[in-house]
């Protein structure tokens, strides 16, 4: 991937992680709209498969998004993708079956060592946020794009 930069980065990854079989194929199910200089940008609808026992998106699949996309923001830079040093979710409001959920995520600030993302999950419909996150990430590794 050597030179690649922005939301050809975004879309790369988005692409691969999936892919492999493990725990982020379950973020198959995000459309990426935008994104490139530290940005990413996606949307999905909610499906019976992401909700909990009380029939709203399941907190643990915001947690994976917000982890997973605030990162390929982050990657958009030139970033390495590090490891989380803290993740933290606000839950704001519950989403529904059918609803269409945006995501914004954006690199706050990508030093030498570390890294500052946050996100926003919002209801198209209304742009009522349903959740927000923030990431702080250890990026300080040898990782040529």
């Amino acid at each position: 991937m050597a030179g690649k930069r922005g939301l050809d980065i975004i879309l790369n990854i988005a692409e691969y992680a999936p892919s492999k079989g493990g725990f982020d194929r379950v973020l198959k199910m995000i459309k990426i709209t935008g994104g490139g200089e530290g940005r990413a940008f996606g949307e999905f609808t909610v499906e019976k498969e992401h909700l909990n026992h009380e029939g709203t998106l399941h907190g643990g699949l915001t947690a994976t998004i917000v982890d997973n996309i605030s990162t390929y923001a982050m990657m958009s830079r030139g970033k390495h993708p590090g490891v989380t040093a803290n993740l933290n979710v606000s839950y704001l409001s519950a989403a529904k079956l059918g609803e269409v959920i945006e995501i914004d995520a954006r690199t706050v600030r990508a030093g030498r060592k570390m890294a500052y993302l946050d996100i926003f999950l919002m209801r198209k419909t209304d742009k009522s946020i349903i959740a927000t996150g923030r990431q702080v990430k250890y990026i300080d590794f040898k990782f040529d794009f």
